[in-house]
């Protein structure tokens, strides 16, 4: 008796936590869903494992850096706005792409003394799943800059219900991946014109540890006959990291002093997880996930770490190397999947900055 009432104990603790950590607030209704939800609940978990695990390495180490300028997607809130933080730290100046330039220089002005520091500050309007509005954007930032150091693609979405974007794209995709992806190509020669022998420019692709359950759905990248929000998040964070492998190729090939690496933040508590159940059980997340300033540190390592200088190419988590899709280790899949972004936006040679 006391064995069956420890196992309906048991059985029920299971189901809570499935309820309450599942990607979308409404209940699986087929197998395939089920079989995703399945599959974040066991990535959720070894990557809550990883960031304890590793926590003693995750740190960055910030230095001055004022002649270097950086442009970031996003950053008026989470990660992205504590990547900002330590980035103004190191004195440089942060151009920021954001959707509100007012209230995301408000959010900066909240954590730093913008008066102070020796950093500069510049909030221009980009809507990244927006196209139009990418090329808009790189061309300020072409006009204003001969030379861009740093380039982080850190905005994005998660979890969101089905919706295209102006251009016609699913819009996982065309937020985390495709808008970034038209950007790198359209600021690569600045990010040419910054690297030297023995201090590369960098790229820093925001990417997720559910990459490792991304598939990329060539025949359907839109998800129109079979969406789901899980599905939608992990192909567009395999998509960065096949381009950031394949990029690195051609950027190898032509002695470019460019380099791209691609992030795990790590599980964080940040309101991308608003369309999850997670927000059912908020005092969790503050237990057990990384605070924005954690999951801000190994974007920035990426981006400034001498240690990691010419080791473009690499994924990182936690200050050092994760676990990536075994897809990405394959060349011919990551240049199958570049010229693919190639011809969805029609362009002929990759990073010439012309669109």
């Amino acid at each position: 008796m006391l064995f069956a009432l420890f196992w309906l104990l048991f059985v029920g603790l299971l189901l809570c936590a499935f309820l309450f950590s599942k990607t979308t607030k409404e209940f699986p209704k087929s197998w395939f869903e089920w079989k995703t939800e399945f599959r974040y609940q066991y990535l959720g978990i070894v990557g809550l494992i990883h960031d304890a695990h590793y926590a003693a390495r995750d740190r960055v180490a910030l230095y001055k850096q004022p002649d270097r300028i950086a442009v970031i997607t996003g950053g008026n809130r989470g990660i992205g706005l504590r990547i900002v933080e330590k980035l103004l730290a190191c004195d440089m100046t942060v151009v920021m792409g954001v959707r509100d330039p007012t209230s995301a220089e408000a959010a900066v002005g909240a954590i730093v003394d913008l008066k102070e520091s020796k950093g500069k500050l510049i909030c221009e309007q980009l809507d990244v799943g927006d196209l139009k509005s990418v090329q808009a954007f790189a061309q300020r930032i072409k006009e204003r800059y001969t030379k861009v150091d740093l380039l982080l693609n850190n905005a994005g979405i998660m979890f969101a219900p089905f919706k295209l974007t102006a251009d016609g794209y699913e819009s996982h995709f065309a937020t985390n991946y495709l808008g970034h992806f038209l950007l790198s190509h359209l600021l690569l020669p600045r990010l040419k014109a910054a690297g030297k022998p023995g201090k590369n420019a960098r790229i820093v692709n925001v990417s997720s540890c559910v990459n490792l359950i991304g598939r990329i759905n060539y025949k359907d990248i839109n998800g129109n006959q079979q969406y789901y929000p899980g599905t939608a998040y992990s192909q567009s964070k395999l998509a960065q990291i096949l381009y950031t492998r394949h990029l690195q190729t051609l950027l190898d090939a032509e002695k470019s002093h460019v380099q791209v690496n691609v992030v795990h933040p790590g599980i964080v508590d940040t309101d991308l997880f608003e369309h999850s159940a997670t927000t059912s059980v908020p005092m969790f997340k503050k237990l057990f996930f990384k605070t924005p300033e954690r999951g801000s540190r190994t974007v920035v390592f990426a981006a400034i770490d001498p240690s990691i200088e010419g080791q473009g190419g690499t994924y990182l988590s936690n200050g050092g190397k994760g676990p990536f899709h075994p897809d990405a280790r394959k060349p011919e899949k990551c240049e199958k999947f570049f010229k693919f972004s190639c011809e969805l936006l029609k362009i002929k040679q990759y990073g010439n900055g012309e669109y």
